[in-house]
């Protein structure tokens, strides 16, 4: 049971060489890096970073045993930089959360004070959660193409990897700020679900790569979104209008792609990067003020599936299996 001084946690072990075992456990304060922020962890998320680093994935996690996470939201305990007051709200994302530091899937953290934002009051800890760094990711994914000028009359926007964290947020944006979505995806029995959240048309992922073979394609979409990467994210370039641009944020296929420079040449397309971790603080107070505001989300509850902390190894494999629907986000009160 756990006290004031620990608290429970995922932890991450490697048990032989490339063998790894994850269980919940009780952990120490005293085990946590001196840093500025204590925080007491109300709820975190599910993210395909957390499952690389909970399978032991060196790249992301250098030294185990580890706690990943990398998403915290929950109440100020200790503050020695003066940033916050005690009881304050606060979430975090990125930086070195979750990867090689001690992460959100436990309950409590120690960060750099300057790691976290408050909580809008508009949102509850729980709702920043269930937008966690998937929503936060799909929110500067439709500010980038709308910072390229994309509005609503240019025509539909092509979002990939649809039934995900990322792309079932883009989605759900998209939609709220009066876009025409068609959605990409590799489970067809979720349509019924991504046309609920608000896509219009949906289409098998593989329709994207019809065009392998070929220079160029037609210009189907207006812009896109990707969070696959690989054939996906080049053959999706050569299927953009004139003018248009393609956020790109992930890798779930691969983080390669083999492209002639046709669309961009031919047809002034932009491939636009997107990165959630490291961009600096103000850039996240702004994107997260947004995602309070004119992005906030009135179907919060049809994106997430809350679940607890013992249930987390379980869900982690999801996204290994390539079996995520949504988001997850994780209580860590019960």
């Amino acid at each position: 049971m756990a006290s004031e001084n620990t608290f429970n946690a995922l932890y991450v072990e490697e048990v032989a060489d490339k063998q790894f075992s994850q269980s919940i456990c009780e952990r120490s304060i005293n085990d946590l890096p001196d840093n500025d922020l204590l925080i007491d962890v109300h709820y975190s998320s599910l993210n395909f970073k957390d499952a690389l680093s909970a399978s032991g994935n060196k790249g992301v996690t250098k030294n185990y045993p580890h706690t990943p996470g990398i998403d915290a939201a929950g109440v100020v305990l200790a503050d020695k930089s003066g940033t916050f007051n005690v009881g304050d709200e606060v979430v975090v994302f990125g930086y070195d959360l979750g990867m090689n530091t001690p992460g959100g899937l436990g309950q409590r953290i120690s960060i750099p004070a300057n790691w976290a934002v408050k909580c809008p009051a508009t949102l509850s800890l729980k709702e920043s959660m269930i937008y966690g760094t998937g929503g936060l990711t799909a929110a500067l994914c439709v500010e980038k193409i709308e910072r390229m000028g994309a509005t609503p009359a240019d025509g539909p926007v092509a979002v990939t990897g649809a039934t995900g964290g990322v792309g079932s947020f883009s989605i759900a944006l998209l939609k709220r700020l009066g876009y025409s979505v068609t959605a990409f995806s590799g489970k067809p029995e979720q349509s019924k679900h991504l046309t609920d959240i608000g896509a219009s048309e949906v289409l098998h992922r593989d329709v994207i790569n019809e065009v392998n073979e070929r220079p160029m394609g037609r210009g189907l979409w207006a812009h896109g979104i990707d969070t696959l990467g690989g054939d996906y994210l080049a053959n999706l370039l050569k299927q953009i209008k004139p003018g248009g641009g393609v956020s790109a944020c992930g890798l779930a296929s691969s983080p390669f792609f083999n492209l002639n420079v046709f669309p961009f040449i031919t047809r002034g397309v932009s491939l636009l990067g997107v990165d959630s971790v490291n961009i600096a603080l103000t850039a996240k107070q702004h994107i997260w003020q947004r995602v309070a505001t004119d992005m906030k989300l009135d179907n919060l509850a049809e994106l997430a599936e809350e679940i607890c902390l013992d249930q987390v190894p379980e869900y982690l494999q999801r996204f290994i299996d390539g079996k995520v629907v949504g988001r997850y986000v994780v209580n860590l009160k019960k």
